[in-house]
């Protein structure tokens, strides 16, 4: 997880470079790709960038890395807010952000997309322009390449160890974006 989000935040910064104060905004699920998106956060916020971070869900839903990781981020005072679904300031900061940053699902969801999952999606696809994805789009099977109903369309995928067979496959090429593949230290 820890060379995950380090990985995740390194190409966050490539892609911003020439923008330092951009608003980026990390939604992250309860399992251990929201876990690399508050790692990716820790990174972006000791570079210099104030990330936003939205949990959908409760803390106590949250796996034990995962959970880790968003007390490292609450105790360093990071934006995080807990949210069940679209409210006002979530809505706003879809709306605003420079960068999206989807660690909502990883390559483990297999159950179709309910709400409030599937507004929230919605919403960053019709509002965001820039997208990263972390390991994988929320909603895209990484083996068929089908999508669960719904799916983030992201610019850019930053995926780890190898490309899953579905970035290639069915509707996986509409949605995954530019591929980068990332070396973490698995095999």
């Amino acid at each position: 997880m820890e060379n995950a989000g380090r990985a995740v935040a390194l190409e966050i910064f490539k892609k911003l470079k020439n923008r330092p104060q951009s608003s980026v905004v990390i939604v992250c699920g309860t399992g251990n790709n929201g876990g690399d998106g508050f790692v990716a956060a820790r990174y972006l916020y000791n570079g210099g960038l104030k990330p936003h971070i939205f949990l959908l869900g409760m803390p106590a839903q949250l796996k034990p890395d995962a959970l880790i990781n968003y007390q490292v981020a609450k105790n360093l005072k990071l934006s995080v807010k807990p949210v069940n679904g679209l409210d006002s300031a979530f809505k706003k900061s879809i709306q605003s952000a420079d960068l999206m940053v989807d660690a909502i699902f990883g390559v483990g969801l297999n159950r179709p997309i309910e709400e409030p999952y599937h507004g929230i999606i919605q919403a960053i696809n019709a509002k965001s322009s820039n997208v990263l994805a972390v390991d994988i789009p929320s909603g895209l099977d990484g083996t068929t390449g089908k999508i669960c109903d719904i799916c983030i369309k992201a610019n850019m995928t930053v995926t780890f160890s190898y490309p899953k067979k579905g970035f290639f496959k069915n509707q996986g090429p509409l949605y995954t974006g530019k591929c980068k593949v990332v070396d973490i230290g698995i095999r």
